[in-house]
């Protein structure tokens, strides 16, 4: 398990300045933040070091891509072949996540489809693995809430 490290007034303001503008240049952050750009280096430095900070990817609409709808796939699989089930999910384009969890399910997967038949033809492909026991799936009808970490700063 990671070390939590402790997060001043500073780190704070610099991580609330990441998440309103995550492509922002070490300049731009020191200039949001009225902190000098050394400092503003400095501080991400050690949070790369520390694997604190993750892609900054921008997060992509996948209806813009053409896929109306997603959903999570609930997966019980035999344990010995974790490895390869989820090896061969990667594999599966529409599969954009998997979390492995405790309890009853052992993997969420997440996958986006055109439509309710391309719904059905991706979920086949999970079940077709070897090592898939069984799954359930879910669609997603609305975010309630958004990814954020915001509030976490505070």
């Amino acid at each position: 398990m990671r070390k939590q490290l402790r997060f001043d007034a500073t780190d704070r303001g610099i991580l609330r300045a990441l998440i309103r503008a995550p492509r922002a240049t070490t300049s731009a952050l020191a200039e949001r933040t009225g902190l000098s750009r050394n400092t503003v280096q400095s501080r991400l430095t050690r949070w790369e070091g520390a694997e604190v900070l993750h892609g900054f990817d921008r997060r992509i609409d996948t209806e813009a891509l053409g896929y109306s709808i997603t959903a999570y796939v609930f997966t019980e699989v035999t344990q010995r072949r974790l490895a390869e089930v989820s090896a061969a999910l990667e594999r599966i384009p529409e599969v954009v996540e998997v979390l492995g969890l405790s309890g009853a399910t052992d993997l969420l997967v997440q996958v986006v489809a055109r439509d309710a038949d391309d719904l059905y033809r991706v979920a086949g492909l999970i079940l077709d693995i070897d090592g898939v026991q069984r799954s359930t799936t879910a669609l997603r009808m609305r975010t309630l809430v958004g990814y954020r970490l915001d509030q976490l700063l505070d």
